[in-house]
């Protein structure tokens, strides 16, 4: 089915699913579906009343164990295999329904990173986005912008001004991505400029 799921808005439906099945079995991962996970999956993905039963199915289905959730990626990897975006975009909402309970558990950690390595996306992207994310995590400005120390100014403004057009809500949204989640853009700008600011500040001093 996934494969076929090529066009706009087709995959703005197929992107839905894959956070529905995801979630739900990232959040069973640490043993517990709480009602916080359940509430974050519906601020950011707000269902139509008429497509509610539906997705509740999906939800419940996927819950039950985590078992299968590799071969699922590995679906939504080929559907979006040019379109990296598309699947940060993915984790981003994976991110914001792991952190609803206030925990980052282990298991949950392992889950999204194993996530992260079939979507194909690089340590750095996955550590960038957990430091953003998870409160424990040192929010290093470098690794919130994928870049390192040793870069020139220059290259580090570039890669930031990219950040920036790449979380472009008319971006996203050409994307596929629903409108509902382009919502966690507004939180993704904000950490990118903070850490523009402090690296642009420790050049200066």
């Amino acid at each position: 089915m996934f494969d076929q799921l090529r066009s706009p808005p087709q995959r703005k439906v197929a992107f839905t699913i894959a956070v529905i099945a995801l979630s739900a079995k990232m959040a069973k991962a640490d043993g517990l579906v709480t009602r916080d996970e359940v509430t974050a999956f519906r601020e950011v993905f707000q269902i139509a009343p008429e497509d509610e039963g539906g997705a509740a199915k999906v939800f419940n289905l996927a819950r039950q164990d985590v078992a299968g959730f590799e071969d699922y990626a590995r679906r939504i990897a080929r559907m979006f295999d040019t379109e990296t975006g598309t699947l940060c975009d993915l984790m981003e909402g994976l991110f914001h329904i792991a952190m609803a309970d206030g925990t980052y558990h282990p298991a949950e950690d392992a889950f999204l990173h194993r996530v992260s390595e079939i979507f194909g996306m690089e340590e750095r992207q996955f550590r960038a986005l957990r430091a953003r994310f998870v409160p424990d995590e040192v929010p290093d400005p470098y690794t919130v912008l994928g870049v390192s120390p040793e870069m020139s100014l220059d290259d580090i403004r570039a890669a930031y001004r990219k950040l920036v057009r790449d979380s472009h809500p008319d971006v996203m949204i050409a994307r596929g991505v629903p409108e509902e989640a382009v919502a966690l853009s507004q939180r993704r700008l904000a950490d990118i400029n903070r850490a523009w600011e402090e690296i642009r500040a420790q050049d200066a001093a």
